[in-house]
């Protein structure tokens, strides 16, 4: 019995699979929202967790900076 394909039913709905997943923009939409760094949803050590960390500290870093120049 062949396998439903999630990844064209997904698409049709709109759904978000794990094969869609990108963590390095997940990180940045996170530090976007103001979601803090402790809450990267990856295995410490795994390439996932080194992305999202680093999606989060470039917006955050962004953020920051941008916040600084105005004072």
């Amino acid at each position: 019995m062949p396998k439903p394909n999630a990844f064209d039913a997904a698409k049709q709905t709109g759904e978000i699979t794990m094969t869609d997943r990108d963590p390095l923009a997940e990180g940045e939409r996170s530090a976007r929202e103001n979601i803090p760094a402790a809450a990267n949803p990856y295995r410490d050590g795994s390439n996932e967790h080194a992305l999202w960390a680093a999606g989060h500290e470039k917006v955050a870093g962004a953020i920051e900076a941008s916040e600084s120049e105005g004072s």
